[in-house]
């Protein structure tokens, strides 16, 4: 004798109230997914201006303390305009290394 399970089955969830899906908020996952993937490329788009940026500095030999300074400060102008309300974030994330790599480069001059 087999025991069914009172949980139900996965694909049940329209059944349930509240699991059910408006008309509405289907309509708005297309809308949705679009955020998500600009989203997604704009973080993609930074992590790869952020990696060019710390190769240069860490690469050009006749790169002077001022010019790696520029390109360092520079390159918080097109991250917040990609995330104008992400201030913080690059604070914490990409500005201390950045300054870390200013450091190493520079240490002995």
């Amino acid at each position: 004798m087999k025991r069914r399970s009172s949980r139900g089955s996965i694909g049940r969830g329209a059944e349930r109230p509240g699991g059910a899906m408006s008309t509405q908020q289907r309509v708005d996952l297309p809308r949705l997914w679009t955020k998500i993937e600009q989203e997604a490329r704009n973080i993609r788009r930074l992590q790869l201006m952020i990696s060019m940026v710390m190769s240069v500095i860490s690469q050009d030999e006749d790169l002077t303390v001022e010019e790696a300074a520029e390109l360092a400060a520079g390159a918080s102008v097109p991250a917040l305009t990609m995330f104008p309300d992400k201030e913080f974030a690059y604070d914490i994330l990409y500005k201390p290394r950045l300054q870390r790599l200013m450091n190493e480069r520079f240490r002995y001059q």
